[in-house]
């Protein structure tokens, strides 16, 4: 269980990285990315960022050797920002759950838009489906 102060500092990285990434990194091939969260190590000598790059592949592994070449500027303000005796060493890790996410919302839409297309089946009727009421009793009327 990560301590309370690694908590802090994981927070405190993600929003100085992700801030620097947008409005300072000028290294044209990092575009698109999306700082998800920061894992600390328990020594707190190695911060794993976790980015989301939209894109291509080509283009996700772009971005990512542009961050990893703009990791010691991205360092920096992290040092800025923590004043701590050591600052932690970033690196950069690719996370694709937000593009898994989307792809399943996008299944999911499909899944409903074709039952929609196909309608009810004409041999259901309503009193073909159970309500609670019904459940507990036999065709006798008796109970369960």
């Amino acid at each position: 269980m990560p301590s309370h102060r690694s908590l802090r500092m994981a927070e405190a990285i993600r929003e100085v990285v992700a801030t620097a990434i947008l409005f300072e990194v000028a290294d044209p091939r990092v575009r698109s990315v999306t700082v998800l969260g920061v894992v600390v190590s328990g020594d707190l000598r190695h911060a794993k960022v976790q980015v989301s790059i939209m894109g291509t592949q080509t283009e996700q592994k772009r971005a990512l050797e542009g961050l990893n070449h703009a990791a010691g500027f991205l360092q920096a303000r992290v040092a800025a920002r923590l004043q701590t005796r050591f600052t932690p060493i970033l690196s950069f890790q690719l996370e694709d759950s937000v593009k898994k996410s989307i792809e399943l919302g996008r299944l999911i839409d499909e899944a409903v838009a074709s039952d929609q297309r196909r309608g009810p089946s004409p041999s259901a009727t309503v009193n073909d489906f159970a309500t609670e009421a019904d459940v507990g009793e036999r065709a006798d009327g008796s109970g369960p």
